[in-house]
């Protein structure tokens, strides 16, 4: 049986959050959309948006988490996974991201806007091992497959 406390009712307008930057990466402003308090930290919801396109992509890179799901709401980005190659998505696709898959986010629009949801909300992400953002709660690792400095 569900625990109906262990999630909080949230209504987040879009007057209610403005987009900041101090992200995952500084060209890409985040604008919180309330989940991670509603749901006590086991999801995160949050807008990014593209204000400076990065022009030698970001790197590759993995994320210490359960699940990453994008949804582009406008523009598009090229993605590329160490195990499918070269993704690009456009306004209307969606993407759903396991935890611990390198990619590296090659080019986008200058226009850019995307839904992420990731799970849970204490989202890590490190490069090459070096964490950016340390994911203590989760002692998993992995082996790079490929350079990530490629």
């Amino acid at each position: 049986m569900l625990d109906p406390n262990s999630t909080l009712f949230s209504h987040v307008k879009p007057g209610d959050n403005d987009y900041v930057s101090g992200g995952l990466r500084d060209f890409f402003p985040y604008r919180d959309l309330g989940v991670a308090a509603a749901t006590h930290g086991k999801v995160i919801a949050h807008l990014v948006k593209a204000n400076m396109p990065p022009t030698n992509g970001t790197g590759w890179h993995y994320h210490v988490c359960d699940a990453q799901f994008v949804y582009v709401l406008k523009g598009w980005v090229e993605l590329q996974f160490e195990e499918t190659g070269t993704v690009r998505l456009e306004a209307g696709d969606a993407i759903n991201i396991p935890g611990y898959l390198a990619h590296n986010e090659i080019r986008t629009s200058d226009e850019l806007e995307i839904l992420e949801v990731s799970v849970p909300a204490a989202l890590g992400t490190q490069v090459g091992g070096s964490v950016i953002r340390p994911a203590a709660y989760c002692g998993r690792t992995r082996t790079w497959r490929r350079n990530p400095s490629r």
